[in-house]
């Protein structure tokens, strides 16, 4: 897979504010206020910045968060995964590989068959439906 490196302009000029600071600054939004928290539609979750396949619908579940959540990443490569201690706790920040876009987080809480939960923020994510 093939890097998105871009500048802090050119990432600025791409995105909303709001997906700006939370992609590129690893912010967060609001819990039960992105457009994807409930959404129900059948397809594939893209990365807002460089759209890259992060997430297949047929994964997602309702954890009551208030965030989009998904039990696995489209594929292995999807996702990348580090170590963040902010805010006095430890937990797994995730990234998009492509272009590396803070998501969210991923937690060992999550249902069958993974038990993981990848605690996503909407607008990270853009959404293509499946073709019937």
């Amino acid at each position: 897979m093939e890097k998105v490196i871009k500048s802090d302009r050119q990432w600025r000029e791409q995105l909303s504010p709001e997906a700006y600071h939370v992609c590129r600054e690893h912010g967060t939004e609001a819990p039960f206020s992105g457009a994807f928290y409930d959404f129900k539609g059948e397809g594939v979750y893209r990365c807002v910045c460089c759209g890259a396949p992060l997430f297949a619908s047929d994964t997602k579940f309702n954890s009551g968060t208030g965030w989009p959540s998904f039990y696995e990443s489209i594929d292995d490569g999807a996702i990348t995964e580090f170590k963040d201690t902010s805010y006095g706790m430890v937990r797994t920040e995730v990234r998009c590989s492509r272009c590396e876009a803070h998501l969210g987080h991923l937690f060992e809480d999550g249902p069958a068959p993974t038990g993981l939960r990848y605690c996503i923020n909407s607008v990270c994510l853009t959404f293509d439906e499946a073709d019937d």
